[in-house]
């Protein structure tokens, strides 16, 4: 069974789009696939119509299970989703998984384990990676024999690209075994210069680390996710469907390199390094034009730190930090830290709109913070900011700097 972690810490960039069409697209072929939500979020069942209130056991109760000798199989918990592709649904629970984990042994291989129950059932699993360095991923990396890194070919997914790359490479240093790691262009825009020029750098300095073949921007995809159906079934004859048919076909044609794992670290680590300078040359040279309310023909220079609050993670503003989160089925979030006593009740965070988005403003002084957000009662860290820093259970902190 071949088994494919799609991992990127920069939330938004099409990770669980990529994951369940990618899934969809293998079952559509004949390969008998299983899709595994690893994200505390869920939002792989939410793309796929897998009612919330009906999923009784998730991947959660099968990890856990592992670590407390408990007899839930994955087999208990999947979800027939068509003929040849099954789900393995997340739930809020996993947010909690580090923390309930903390001094087990082994409790990065649970996946990996859980996963050896079923080698000779499915051709191909697909883990979708929740957008945070921690354990979940760890466990994701120690069960893959590949990993798909999805980079949006838009201005901002240049932003902390190369920490992510780092983060990756520590990590898969970290495991046992070989993993092949590539790259795939995704939300390309071929109309746009921007999207072009990133491309070409992209293809230019990952030459064979990365598909051929490109996931265009395409609304269908986005129309599909909404109605909860891959794009296979919601639109057969789109752009996106085509492209994620010739992604599956070029991975089924290619399995995994027999490179010796030094080879590999070292070839991605020139590559992280050749791909942060051109991303920091590309981003210097570009100026990143928006319409005005006054003058829908006349263009002028955004303010960056100002299009950048408006993605999630943490950014600073002026004298503020503003944080901004998605957790489409949350009833609460809150912001608990070394700011406020690590109280989560002193700093709320309000939704400001119906697809889930939340957001909180706090003014600090300069300084280092370390904070976890509080989902529905569950501590986990920021899944949208990639610097992190163990804590003493085990966990992880989310980490700024207030300048």
């Amino acid at each position: 069974m071949r088994t494919i972690a799609i991992v990127n810490q920069k939330g938004g960039c099409g990770k669980t789009t990529v994951s369940i069409n990618l899934a969809s697209a293998l079952a559509e072929l004949g390969h008998r696939t299983l899709l595994v939500d690893m994200d505390p979020q869920s939002h792989c069942a939410v793309g796929l119509a897998v009612p919330e209130e009906q999923i009784e056991q998730s991947i959660y109760d099968a990890l856990i299970s592992t670590g407390r000798n408990e007899s839930v199989r994955i087999s208990e918990i999947l979800w027939r989703i068509g003929d040849k592709l099954e789900l393995a649904p997340a739930s809020i629970d996993l947010s909690a998984f580090e923390q309930q984990m903390a001094g087990i042994a082994e409790r990065e291989c649970c996946l990996k384990n859980i996963l050896g129950q079923i080698t000779g059932k499915y051709d191909y699993t697909i883990i979708d990676c929740p957008p945070a360095v921690g354990l979940l991923t760890f466990n994701a990396l120690r069960a893959a024999t590949d990993v798909i890194v999805p980079v949006e070919t838009g201005y901002f997914s240049l932003h902390g690209l190369s920490k992510q790359l780092e983060t990756l490479n520590i990590l898969c240093k970290r495991c046992s075994h070989q993993i092949n790691v590539r790259v795939l262009a995704s939300m390309y825009d071929v109309r746009t210069k921007m999207a072009r020029e990133i491309l070409a750098e992209l293809r230019s300095h990952f030459a064979d680390k990365m598909f051929k073949t490109v996931v265009n921007f395409n609304t269908k995809l986005k129309e599909a996710c909404s109605f909860g159906q891959p794009i296979s079934e919601y639109d057969p004859a789109s752009k996106g469907h085509g492209d994620f048919r010739t992604l599956a076909r070029e991975l089924a044609a290619a399995p995994p390199a027999a490179m010796p794992k030094r080879e590999l670290e070292g070839t991605l680590a020139e590559q992280l390094e050749a791909i942060s300078t051109s991303a920091d040359q590309l981003l210097r040279t570009v100026k990143l034009p928006v319409k005005t309310a006054q003058s829908p023909k006349e263009q002028k220079p955004v303010d960056i730190d100002t299009k950048l609050a408006e993605f999630y993670g943490v950014r600073q503003i002026s004298d503020a930090i503003v944080f901004v989160t998605l957790y489409p089925r949350a009833k609460t979030v809150q912001v608990a830290g070394d700011f406020n006593n690590w109280q989560p009740a002193k700093n709320p965070m309000e939704k400001v709109a119906d697809n889930g988005v939340w957001k909180a403003k706090v003014k600090l002084p300069a300084g280092k913070y370390r904070y976890r957000l509080v989902v529905d009662g569950q501590w986990q860290q920021d899944p949208y900011n990639v610097n992190t820093e163990l804590n003493p259970f085990g966990g992880f902190n989310s980490v700024v700097d207030v300048k």
